[in-house]
């Protein structure tokens, strides 16, 4: 294609309506028609990035290979389109403001006056450009966080308003995401919101080219009539989106409304082709029907908030559909663990994640989960932090290092067994002190997680921590059965540990739920579940013996 194509999602009445969900189901469907897409965020808090945002706020902080913390939308779009995303795929107004300060230092603007009109705007589009310009897509999808009539969105629309009269016609479009609610009392659909947020989207001077309509009931041609004529948009051009039982349905629903085949339209591309959907019905029906069940813990502290590990969640969810297993997670909260309630918390679970994390609290109860796990034989997975905590537990309780700790939680231990990097103890500025992104790591041969990897020698995968496993304390712990089988040849730094007399025991520095998708489910939460299935037939076994 000798010119890129943009897609603009908005959103009206309410937040939290799917934008990211649709994005990447349209995104998806544009993909198996043959067309190079890719998606990306804009978030209009001040923030620079959500790195450090409390993930009871926000959700988790999902991370690329290049580092960026970023938005967990980029984790939907990663997992649907199996494409990387990278730092030009969220932007925040927060880096938009950092950008424009830092250029009117350098005297960029030649002693202008700077305003929103027309710097920052000038800043938003070209992110939103970036993308497009690099030649590598057909089609880029932006998504526009928030809500339209929000004060913090406002220089984002008129950005888009800007775009789509710089573009010209048939090069870039609106789909505005809004909600249709059920009003109980009266037994019907209101579509007042609605047309009320269209009609503040056209006071920005944007027009909808397409409406996307979230709803709990079916939407009848009636009402999809005067939702066409009322928001000015085609009667081919109201597109229901009604709740589903997993999101991974969306596309498939999105297909059957033709949301794919209007876009296209209104881009003046061809639509002639059909989607390539094979594989993920294969994996949609898998998901469905299962033939065996497993109940896995996930043991962290944010879990109040199942967007916190939201990652981790869809990995269950495309390693259970690997294994045909439906995987069922019992969110356990790690300050609620103590070694008097261990068994009845932990009791009946047929493998353990010990979830990543900051901070000290909870940690003492995610240490009693991992000895659970590790003297009763249960399947473990400790990811980041959950593996950090695997080491501490070994060294007290195996070593007798009765006071190891992390100098996270106690700067005074005797026994630092997890410490900072030497180069970064001298860093303040929070921000600037974790390892992010993509890292190599070496595995050993003969170990479980070489199996686990299908033999691989050497992997890559996304860290985000602060803290590091501290070979001071290396051939004392290796020597009494934790063995490093995964190493970063560079740093020297350990990656992954394990046990050798545990069936399947293996804590990782890493984050491996930022890399599995439908199409790749991550080899670790595939042996995990894998493994847990095998504990619980063993288990049902032995009762019955």
């Amino acid at each position: 294609m000798s010119q890129t194509k943009y897609i603009f999602v908005t959103g009206g009445v309410s937040s939290s309506l799917g934008k990211g969900i649709i994005a990447a189901s349209l995104a998806k469907l544009l993909q198996a028609r043959g067309y190079k897409t890719t998606i990306q965020k804009l978030d209009p808090y001040i923030n620079v990035d959500p790195g450090t945002l409390n993930p009871y706020e926000h959700g988790e902080c999902y991370v690329t290979d290049d580092g960026a913390e970023t938005d967990l939308d980029l984790g939907h779009y990663e997992r649907f389109l199996n494409v990387k995303t990278s730092q030009a795929n969220n932007v925040t107004t927060g880096r938009i403001y950092q950008s424009v300060i830092e250029k009117e230092r350098r005297g960029e603007f030649l002693g202008k006056t700077v305003q929103v009109v027309p710097h920052i705007t000038n800043e938003i589009k070209e992110r939103v450009q970036i993308l497009g310009k690099s030649g590598e897509y057909d089609i880029v999808i932006t998504e526009i966080g928030g809500t339209v009539g929000d004060i913090e969105s406002l220089p984002y629309i008129e950005a888009v308003r800007q775009l789509l009269w710089e573009l010209g016609d048939n090069n870039a479009i609106v789909i505005h995401l809004t909600l249709v609610p059920y009003l109980s009392a009266a037994g019907e659909l209101k579509t007042k919101p609605t047309q009320h947020s269209v009609k503040t989207l056209m006071e920005s001077g944007i027009k909808a080219d397409i409406l996307v309509c979230r709803t709990e009931h079916e939407i009848s041609d009636e009402i999809k009539n005067k939702l066409a004529l009322f928001c000015n948009v085609r009667r081919e051009a109201v597109i229901q989106s009604i709740d589903a039982s997993t999101i991974y349905d969306v596309p498939k629903l999105m297909q059957e409304e033709g949301l794919d085949t209007v876009t296209l339209k209104k881009l003046a591309l061809s639509d002639s082709t059909t989607p390539d959907l094979k594989q993920w019905d294969e994996f949609l029906h898998r998901h469905k029907n299962p033939k065996h069940e497993v109940t896995i813990g996930l043991v962290g502290k944010y879990v109040e908030l199942q967007d916190s590990y939201k990652s981790i969640l869809e990995s269950f969810i495309h390693a259970g559909a690997v294994n045909e297993v439906r995987v069922n997670v019992r969110f356990i909260h790690s300050e609620h663990i103590t070694s008097k309630t261990i068994v009845k918390t932990l009791g009946g679970l047929d493998g353990i994640l010990v979830a990543p994390g900051f901070g000290e609290r909870g940690v003492e109860g995610k240490i009693e989960a991992v000895r659970y796990a590790r003297e009763n034989k249960i399947p473990f997975l400790g990811i980041c932090l959950g593996m950090q905590m695997a080491v501490i537990e070994f060294a007290r309780n195996v070593l007798r290092l009765e006071k190891a700790s992390s100098t996270e939680m106690d700067g005074s231990t005797p026994d630092p067994v997890i410490s900072l990097m030497e180069e970064q103890k001298t860093i303040t500025n929070k921000g600037g002190t974790m390892r992010l992104g993509a890292w190599d790591c070496h595995l050993k041969e003969g170990t479980l997680v070489q199996e686990v990897y299908q033999g691989a020698t050497d992997i890559s995968e996304r860290h985000r921590h602060r803290y590091e496993f501290n070979n001071k304390y290396k051939e004392q712990l290796e020597k009494a059965g934790l063995k490093t089988s995964g190493i970063n040849k560079d740093t020297g730094l350990v990656e992954i540990v394990e046990l050798g007399d545990h069936p399947w025991f293996i804590g990782v520095q890493y984050h491996p739920e930022y890399k599995s998708t439908v199409a790749n489910p991550h080899p670790l939460f595939v042996g995990l579940v894998k493994a847990a299935l095998i504990h619980k037939k063993e288990q049902s076994n032995a009762s019955m013996a």
